[in-house]
């Protein structure tokens, strides 16, 4: 059951970004743990995928995901109402973008994103602790690469998300893996074959002896899973902290009025956790605007008070409010969090 709380945090956005938690880089996933599946599901159903994003198109709900280890790929779900998921006829294997099938990685596929852009349909990973993207004619894939490589070598980065901004630029928000992981940005090139190196930008690395480096899961400091949307010249940047083993992993913003920042953080992180959803280990999520324009938060939790993974997939809803002065706020409604079951 979910507890009962609603918590509001400083947010307005015209959603121009399309996704992405992942495992640190103390905490790898291994191959040995268990077969592979497309997507898993709890005992009555529940949808099991980490690092959850949904885009709406069509008239259509798509889901993508981090499956449990090992992993080979990343699965792809459809829906027409949130609620209710099947995995579609068009993808026999489950799967929009396969291991050994023209593209970059053989271990560690995470933080999934897909977003349109030229016309094309464009999925940006995480795998080998690297980045790299993947393309398609249609957001069912198959996603591949015309040259099969990471976005660059000898770094380790994980976590990417496109935003395009106003004026046409594309910004790559990551997470860079140097005694812990950190928030950083870069302005890329619009083939998506590197980034403009003069414009790296750190963004943010956490705050100790906060929500953000709780400890209750002993790691290396972590912030992770970016997610950037733009209102009225303001820039939002929503990310998850804490180890994703941690009870206590927990998503906040902050904001800033250029896309490179500086940022700075909302005073009333964290705005989704344990404590609104009634769940462990709530974060690494994406804003999803829905039919009628309603908004939505995708993320994962605990499989259980007890075990961790498989991760389990949540949906909750969200409205913005004009509170006068200042940005709106947004309203997260924790009665409303459930989770999408596979039909």
């Amino acid at each position: 059951m979910f507890k009962n709380s609603k918590l509001v945090l400083t947010a307005a956005v015209s959603l121009l970004g399309v996704v992405s938690c992942t495992q640190q880089q103390t905490a790898h996933d291994s191959e040995a743990d268990a077969a592979p599946q497309a997507v898993t599901v709890g005992q009555t159903g529940e949808v099991h995928l980490a690092d959850p994003t949904i885009i709406y198109h069509g008239g259509q709900y798509y889901m993508y995901g981090t499956e449990k280890p090992p992993q080979s790929g990343f699965p792809v779900l459809v829906s027409n109402n949130l609620k209710e998921w099947h995995v579609p006829e068009e993808v026999s294997n489950g799967y929009v973008l396969a291991k050994g099938d023209k593209v970059f990685g053989d271990w560690g596929f995470w933080a999934p994103q897909v977003f349109q852009h030229n016309n094309a349909w464009y999925l940006a990973y995480t795998a080998n602790e690297n980045i790299a993207f993947a393309k398609s004619d249609n957001p069912l894939g198959s996603f591949v690469q015309e040259e099969v490589k990471p976005l660059k070598q000898g770094l380790r980065q994980i976590d990417p998300y496109i935003f395009k901004d106003d004026d046409g630029k594309l910004y790559l928000y990551h997470v860079r893996l140097n005694k812990g992981n950190h928030i950083y940005v870069a302005e890329i090139k619009d083939d998506f074959s590197g980034i403009k190196e003069e414009t790296l930008t750190h963004c943010i690395t956490p705050a100790a002896g906060t929500w953000e480096d709780t400890q209750t899961f002993k790691s290396a400091v972590v912030v992770e899973g970016a997610t950037v949307v733009k209102h009225e010249n303001t820039y939002y940047l929503f990310y998850s902290a804490n180890n994703f083993q941690s009870d206590d992993y927990a998503v906040g913003y902050a904001t800033s009025q250029s896309p490179l920042g500086p940022w700075k953080r909302y005073e009333g992180n964290p705005i989704i956790h344990k404590g609104v959803i009634g769940e462990d280990g709530t974060g690494h999520g994406d804003l999803l605007v829905g039919a009628n324009n309603q908004l939505y938060y995708v993320f994962h939790a605990h499989a259980s008070d007890t075990e961790v993974r498989p991760r389990a997939t949540l949906i909750v809803k969200a409205r913005f409010q004009d509170v006068g002065e200042g940005p709106d706020i947004v309203e997260i409604d924790g009665d409303s969090a459930f989770h999408p079951v596979l039909k």
